[in-house]
């Protein structure tokens, strides 16, 4: 077997190369097996620890951890000294990073307005972490109940100081984790709410544009009928004036006047019958105070206002209040 004196050597040599870790805590190979553990520093930073276990025994791998003050130094083997320094640097560091976060949900759950949501969701990402480790911890537990427990000699006995450690440490992030998901759906209905708000301005301002579509489009209409009695009346008027135009000329003096006077008068009288006979003229002619009204609305709500006198930012349309 090839002597390994770091971490990423002993992951090469076990079949695992890499400058940290596997997603498993345990690794075994024919010869050997390595135990990797992360304990975290202040901001988060996982910093990679292992134990290299051969038939020459265990030996750490990775910077030195603290000691533990739960096994008796004088009477548990040394290979289980160093697993429980290992294990419970692991656990203390990431309590303590998951503390620290804690403060950090406390203080934005104790914020008048929702938490922004890069925040919410850099601690999520900073909980995921934590929890990555506390997993890794579960496995390890799970595994020293099993045949790893025979390279570590009375291990037996801190199980449960390791297993109560691990559940007390998924409680923790778990109730985190679940505090900052509330936030996170606080935040999502404020800004549901706020959609909401928006879409009902918009939806009066949409009404109001078909308030305006509306008025203006029975304005046209009087402003149209104006028109349609303007040109009957032109009718009217304009055909025996073209007629006494065209008989008044030099090349028409041929013409008896008694000819020219009975040809006025019909073209006079044939064209008003013609067109005030019909219905609809009448009812066109007795709805005409109403359409000169609506034509006046119109105008007085259309004034003409000089270019250098317009406001860009004024609004065309009130804003409900």
């Amino acid at each position: 077997m090839v002597e390994v004196t770091t971490l990423p050597e002993a992951l090469a040599a076990i079949g695992h190369p890499g400058t940290a870790s596997s997603r498993r805590p345990v690794l075994r190979s024919a010869d050997a097996t390595l135990i990797t553990l992360a304990t975290l520093e202040p901001t988060g930073t996982p910093v990679w620890h292992g134990l290299w276990i051969d038939a020459r025994g265990v030996r750490p791998l990775g910077p030195t951890v603290p000691s533990s003050l739960i096994a008796d130094r004088g009477k548990v083997a040394p290979a289980t000294i160093l697993l429980t320094d290992l294990v419970q640097a692991a656990y203390r560091s990431c309590l303590e990073w998951v503390e620290s976060l804690g403060e950090r949900l406390d203080a934005l759950e104790g914020k008048p307005d929702p938490a922004p949501l890069p925040e919410l969701g850099a601690l999520l990402h900073a909980l995921a972490g934590a929890r990555k480790q506390l997993v890794r911890l579960e496995v390890l537990v799970a595994e020293l109940d099993g045949p790893l427990a025979s390279s570590f000699p009375g291990v037996a006995a801190l199980l449960p100081e390791f297993r109560g450690e691990v559940t007390h440490l998924d409680e923790v992030t778990g109730g985190q984790a679940q505090g900052v998901r509330d936030l996170v759906a606080i935040r999502n209905a404020v800004e549901a709410n706020r959609l909401a708000t928006a879409a009902n301005e918009l939806g009066a301002a949409s009404n109001g544009i078909a308030a305006l579509a509306n008025t203006s489009n029975l304005r046209m209409l009087g402003v149209a009928y104006v028109a349609l009695v303007l040109a009957l009346v032109s009718v009217v008027v304009l055909i025996p004036n073209t007629a006494a135009t065209i008989l008044g000329m030099p090349s028409a003096g041929w013409v008896p006047g008694i000819w020219v006077d009975g040809i006025l008068i019909v073209l006079a009288i044939v064209p008003m019958a013609v067109v005030f006979s019909r219905p609809w003229v009448w009812r066109t002619l007795r709805g005409l105070p109403s359409y000169e009204r609506r034509t006046a609305e119109g105008l007085a709500d259309l004034p003409e206002v000089p270019v250098r006198d317009a406001d860009p930012h004024a609004s065309l349309i009130p804003r409900p209040r």
